[in-house]
C-alpha cells in the first residue's frame, strides 16, 4: 500500500474527526516553526468518551491508510489525547482543557487553516493569534 502524502493525511485526520462530530477543528501548518512535525490538528470533544472515540478513530483511519502511528498519549483520562503520526500530530481536547493550554497561541506563528465545525461565529483573522511585538 502506498503511503499517503502529508496533506492527504491531514485531510484524513480532519475527515475522521468530522465523522464523530468533533468541533472547532483547526489545522496549523508549523513547518516554518519546527522540524519535529509539519501539521498540528486540534479538535474539541464534549466528553471523555467522545475524546477517546475521536482519537481511536483518527488512529484507526491513519493506520488503514498506511500511515505509521508513532504513539498516543492521554487515553487514560480522556481530557486531552494526542495522536502522533510523525509529520501530523492530532490533539483531541475537551473545551476547558483546550482553553487552558491554548495551543493556538503557542503555535500562533504557524499558518492557520479555516476552522471546521466551529461552535462560534468566525472572526476576521484568527482570534487567538499573537501579534508581532
Amino acid at each position: 500500500m502506498k503511503k499517503p502524502t502529508t496533506l492527504a493525511r491531514k485531510k484524513l485526520v480532519i475527515a475522521a474527526l468530522e465523522d464523530i462530530k468533533a468541533h472547532d477543528i483547526l489545522a496549523i501548518d508549523v513547518r516554518k516553526i519546527t522540524s519535529m512535525f509539519d501539521w498540528i490538528v486540534i479538535a474539541s470533544a464534549d466528553s471523555a468518551r467522545q475524546t477517546k472515540a475521536l482519537a481511536r478513530h483518527v488512529r484507526d483511519r491513519l493506520k488503514e491508510s498506511g500511515a505509521t502511528i508513532i504513539g498516543t498519549e492521554g487515553e487514560e483520562s480522556g481530557d486531552w489525547i494526542l495522536v502522533d503520526a510523525g509529520d501530523i500530530v492530532a490533539h483531541v481536547m475537551q473545551p476547558a482543557v483546550r482553553e487552558y493550554y491554548n495551543l493556538e497561541e503557542l503555535w500562533g506563528d504557524g499558518k492557520f487553516d479555516p476552522v471546521v465545525n466551529a461552535t462560534s461565529p468566525a472572526k476576521p483573522g484568527h482570534p487567538r493569534r499573537r501579534r508581532a511585538a
